[in-house]
């Protein structure tokens, strides 16, 4: 089986047709998930917000958390870190961007006060543990998954981050249960089963959908002769974060802001907190050329959602933000594939 679909992936052809299908998938299971997890969110009285940043912010990251995983496993760590760091910068620059030249972008209280913060936090943690200069024994002798040492994400680096996610996800199931005690639920036309079939039928569709365009994507750019460098960047990076592009821009779409805010904050929390942790303690992710940047676009990203939500009346994103958003991106990517 695997034979069979090694020959169809390097099919040119192939891959351009999967590319095509899998855009398809992606399109239909953001529209079924955007639809499923609104509905739960005004049956339940949940805000949309909430919603984003748990159910939606964990399916939509389905294929970071499977490619990051896989290749810590396989100690493949450059991708285990490119693909988090570049899904992250992406996620803000180019989808929340592109989000709000769609539609602008509100934000409520709960995310100024905690969750946009939380993001920077994420940011500034990898930048800590990467640049860490100096070893630190904690009785383990060489087992240097749970040593601090110079250039390494380690294994006591990857609970720190597993404990921040515990706390991120303690506070999003208070907020949500004091929405539930405050708000009236509201009565919809589509049943609580057929919202969760939609749900399930999104999620699939998104993760079928990013496997295959990543899979055919890489498969093009290897006959092409493009490095592993430029395609864990790029191909990889925007491949996973296709799910977070699709559902966000859906959401804009149809006037449902929050729900795209909390796509792409919850999208990134999970991804440090919750993959790169994860990995990290799976084995050490030793640190690479450029980590530094990538993680400082990453904080930047966050500083930069920050200043705009608060710098206007209306605590939110404008569509001059996300100009200045996408091509700040694109400046950046420029300079990655340029200095490689």
């Amino acid at each position: 089986m695997n034979i069979i679909l090694l020959s169809f992936f390097a099919n040119p052809w192939f891959c351009t047709i999967a590319i095509i299908l899998g855009f398809v998938l992606l399109i239909y299971g953001a529209d079924w998930l955007v639809d499923g997890a609104s509905t739960i969110a005004k049956q339940l009285g949940i805000s949309d917000l909430i919603i984003g940043l748990t159910v939606v912010a964990f399916g939509t990251s389905m294929p970071e958390f499977v490619v990051s995983i896989l290749a810590a496993a396989e100690q493949n760590t450059e991708i285990a870190i490119t693909n988090i760091l570049g899904s992250n910068a992406i996620n803000v620059f180019v989808i929340l961007g592109l989000t709000a030249i769609i539609f602008p972008i509100s934000s409520e209280k709960s995310a100024r006060q905690f969750d946009i913060p939380w993001s920077l936090l994420a940011g500034i943690l990898v930048l800590f543990f990467a640049t860490y200069t100096r070893p630190v024994s904690i009785g383990w002798g060489n087992f240097g998954a749970f040593s601090f040492q110079r250039g390494f994400i380690s294994g006591i680096g990857g609970t720190v981050l597993l404990l921040c996610f515990l706390v991120f996800m303690w506070h999003s199931f208070h907020i949500a249960r004091t929405n539930t005690d405050e708000q009236e639920k509201n009565s919809t036309s589509v049943s609580a089963p057929k919202a969760i079939l939609l749900i399930v039928a999104g999620l699939a569709c998104l993760v079928l959908g990013g496997e295959v365009i990543v899979r055919s994507a890489t498969s093009i750019a290897t006959m092409l002769g493009v490095s592993d460098a430029i395609i864990g960047l790029t191909v990889v990076a925007l491949g996973t974060s296709l799910p977070e592009l699709a559902t966000s821009c859906i959401a804009a779409y149809k006037h449902n802001s929050d729900l795209a805010l909390g796509n792409v904050i919850g999208s990134n929390i999970f991804n440090v907190f919750f993959i790169l942790g994860t990995s990290a303690v799976i084995h050490p992710l030793p640190t690479y050329d450029g980590l530094w940047l990538d993680a400082a676009m990453v904080t930047l990203s966050s500083l930069m959602v920050m200043a705009f939500v608060y710098g206007t009346k209306k605590h939110e994103i404008k569509r001059w933000h996300g100009c200045v958003l996408t091509m700040v991106y694109f400046i950046y990517l420029a300079y990655r594939i340029l200095s490689l």
